[in-house]
């Protein structure tokens, strides 16, 4: 499994609460993404934005964050987006604390 961090600077027009009502409108849109399993949609008061990816592969996360998904970015927000992958080793969930270990495959 991997965790890719997003992240983009904000135009200074774009403020808290607009930043959220479009998270709320595109969120559905992540349903279908090959090799997604998770996205949290993130914003800090900072003016940064962006989200904390779970993915099925490397190569699924790298598919996705170019073509459509990055020309969307550069016309929202007219910056490149920071993007670090991680590979995920453990998880532990709540409730419950349920923690699975990953096979890496390596």
């Amino acid at each position: 499994m991997i965790t890719a961090i997003v992240r983009y600077k904000l135009p200074a027009s774009i403020g808290r609460d607009a930043c959220r009502a479009h998270f709320e409108k595109i969120a559905p849109n992540f349903a279908s993404p090959k090799g997604l399993i998770r996205k949290q949609f993130i914003w800090s008061e900072r003016g940064i934005a962006g989200g904390v990816y779970q993915w099925e592969s490397l190569d699924d996360a790298r598919a996705f964050y170019t073509g459509p998904w990055l020309n969307g970015i550069l016309e929202r927000y007219g910056t490149y987006p920071d993007i670090e992958y991680f590979e995920t080793f453990a998880l532990t969930e709540n409730p419950g604390g349920r923690v699975t270990i990953l096979d890496t495959g390596k």
